[in-house]
């Protein structure tokens, strides 16, 4: 360990270490600004219609009411629904994994013999989040509401089921999604 203290002052120690925690912290800033930058770029749906695998799905998101169709004008992003809203890590971590997982589907099915609608039926409590619906709708029993509705979110609201947001809308997010998919594959 001395040899190294010898060599560490021999050598202009303290212009080495200044050096290197300067280098240091101008790569933390890089990596920083340019993950905020590739968070933000790939959590758009132009982004995520870069899968041609997507594109009917983008379709059908578009004639919906997540995608604009709707009084107010506003319209949610893919990452809106389908990925958490609760921790920063928890968001990575399920972007990450959506993300590897699109690609890989993307590569290795067919899209013409592919059941959309058994996948759409098995996967959408993997992919669409309650905290995401929150997240937008944190008002589930507004004035006007019909009573069926009043009732299935008031046991939501009080635990009393278990029930998920997509278990009683499916397809909220993208009208026709399986007409949508399999006209256009059946195009190719």
């Amino acid at each position: 360990m001395a040899s190294f203290g010898v060599f560490f002052k021999k050598n202009g120690g303290r212009k080495v270490l200044f050096t290197g925690v300067c280098m240091g912290i101008l790569l933390a800033i890089i990596t920083v600004l340019a993950s905020g930058f590739m968070i933000e770029t790939t959590n758009t749906d132009t982004f995520c219609v870069s899968c041609h695998i997507m594109t009917p799905f983008r379709d059908a998101w578009k004639e919906s009411v997540h995608g604009g169709k709707n009084p107010q004008g506003f319209t949610a992003q893919c990452v809106d629904c389908h990925l958490p809203h609760g921790s920063f890590i928890e968001y990575l971590t399920a972007k990450a994994k959506t993300g590897t997982s699109d690609i890989i589907h993307n590569m290795i099915i067919n899209p013409k013999e592919y059941d959309w609608a058994a996948a759409a039926e098995k996967n959408r409590l993997r992919f669409t989040y309650d905290n995401a619906c929150m997240h937008c709708h944190n008002i589930l029993t507004p004035h006007g509401m019909k009573s069926g509705g009043l009732i299935a979110h008031r046991a939501y609201l009080l635990g009393e089921t278990k029930k998920r947001c997509t278990e009683c809308h499916p397809h909220v997010g993208h009208k026709n999604m399986i007409e949508k998919a399999n006209e256009y594959f059946n195009k190719l």
